[in-house]
């Protein structure tokens, strides 16, 4: 089979998926992976929101790597309840509540038989569930993607499939599907997918009821709840329906679908807002995270800029992809959705760059951009497609290929501790792709998939 019939076919991504299950690291380690969890074990097992048991039991298996944890986790509390803090949306939470509960399931019949895996809500089988549904979900939200690019973009194979391929292996996607899954980033790729594939094929269809729109409301409502600031996404269906009221002038059709999204998006939030009372006072995000917004967003350009911590450097290939949106949206005629797309996004920059923690130092790449992705996809397909029409398909693809050499080289970096974490340094991290990442992989590798828990202990 030639190069452009394999990728055409969607197998590529099935094969890439059971490709990196191996890589799935089934562990909860850091602070934000524990305040996702702890929702589960707290709601399932204790019927509360009160996560003082959940993060003593982390901080007691790991008391010297989390001792940062402890000081904001389980020694302050919020002023006004006195729970312990919880900055955390329960969105990615409610995605793995089956997956979890289907583990408590096995666990139970488990022990029935004679097994003594704990039935406590903590063990392998239960952060196992979590890490793993966060691979199918983000794995889900990347077949969304290939699907609204084929249908709704208008862009034809093999372009689509290298585009998703490229996004996947090429970002950070892959790490915090795979090395860090017990983030909120999977989860959030899909939901942001979700909405964008509903308000494309509701847009196409253009019929008047408000069944439709109240699920595209509701799919913003999920994207909120799993992360807060991918609620923006919901300037796609709004700017569209806004659109169409100017398009057709059908005032009465526009009110009710517009007020059915809303409604949508309000449900399926409201246990978010319920969460925020409870744990801290107000039908609002923590005042400890408030405090630190600054809604000028004065890191705007360091957040796509910075030398040391700015996405495009971190991750070229998203360069090439705004580009090619921005290139796309300057056409004569754009689609429709594409100028709304394009807003959502510099909206995720505004937000991003309007945090006091906007350079994400320590985390792998810029991660808060990893439900932009099905957003991303637009530009990078419009450039791949032009490339494979001008000189067919091998360039794209070795191009795309460097890119994706490029984020697992730095993925060895980082979990090797062979860069600076808190600030990179260019000419050392791309000295280290060339030749201390070939030098370590092969030891690294196999301590990767034999013990993992030694590889961790082991690096510096």
């Amino acid at each position: 089979m030639r190069l452009r019939e394999w990728i055409s076919s969607r197998r590529a991504l099935l094969v890439a998926f059971a490709l990196t299950l191996p890589l799935v690291t089934p562990r909860i380690r850091g602070a934000d992976e524990i305040e996702y969890f702890s929702y589960l074990p707290s709601i399932v097992f204790d019927r509360d929101l009160s996560f003082g048991n959940e993060y003593r039991h982390f901080y007691e298996r790991d008391p010297a790597g989390l001792a940062g944890f402890k000081e904001t986790f389980l020694d302050l509390r919020e002023p006004v309840t006195g729970r312990h803090i919880n900055f955390a949306p329960l969105g990615s939470a409610l995605l793995w509540s089956p997956f979890y509960l289907g583990a408590h399931a096995g666990v139970v019949a488990a022990r029935a038989l004679g097994s003594d895996v704990p039935a406590d809500g903590y063990s392998l089988p239960y952060a196992a569930a979590a890490c793993y549904a966060s691979a199918l979900y983000a794995f889900a939200g990347l077949l969304l993607v290939h699907g609204v690019l084929r249908r709704h973009g208008g862009v034809p194979e093999p372009a689509a499939t290298l585009s998703v391929l490229g996004l996947w292996f090429g970002t950070p996607v892959l790490y915090y599907m795979t090395i860090a899954p017990a983030f909120s980033h999977s989860c959030s790729l899909f939901a942001v997918a979700l909405v964008v594939s509903l308000t494309l094929r509701e847009d196409e269809r253009r019929g008047d009821g408000v069944l439709p729109w109240a699920l595209l409301g509701a799919g913003c409502g999920l994207a909120g709840l799993v992360r807060e600031q991918d609620v923006l996404i919901g300037v796609l269906p709004g700017g569209l329906l806004a659109s169409r009221l100017l398009r057709e002038r059908r005032l009465s059709v526009a009110l009710r679908q517009a007020l059915a999204l809303a409604a949508g998006a309000a449900l399926v939030f409201l246990p978010q807002l319920l969460a925020y009372r409870a744990l801290n006072g107000g039908f609002g995000p923590s005042r400890m995270v408030a405090r630190k917004m600054s809604w000028s967003s004065p890191h705007f350009l360091e957040v796509l800029l910075d030398p040391g911590h700015g996405l495009f450097l971190w991750t070229p290939l998203l360069l090439v992809a705004a580009v090619g949106l921005a290139a796309a949206v300057a056409r004569r005629d754009p689609p429709r959705s594409l100028p709304w797309l394009a807003l959502a996004l510099l909206l995720q920059v505004w937000i991003n760059g309007a945090v006091e923690s906007w350079s994400q130092a320590g985390a792998f790449g810029s991660r808060r951009f990893v439900g932009a992705t099905p957003i991303f996809a637009f530009g990078l397909a419009g450039v791949v497609a032009a490339g494979i029409r001008r000189f067919g398909t091998r360039l794209p693809a070795l191009a795309v290929a460097l890119c994706v050499w490029w984020n697992l080289s730095l993925m060895v970096q980082f979990g090797l501790n062979i860069m600076d974490r808190q600030r990179l340094r260019w000419p050392e991290v791309a000295r280290a792709q060339l030749t201390e990442v070939p030098q370590r992989l092969g030891g690294a590798a196999w301590l990767f998939f034999t013990d993992r828990e030694r590889l961790v202990r082991e690096v510096p």
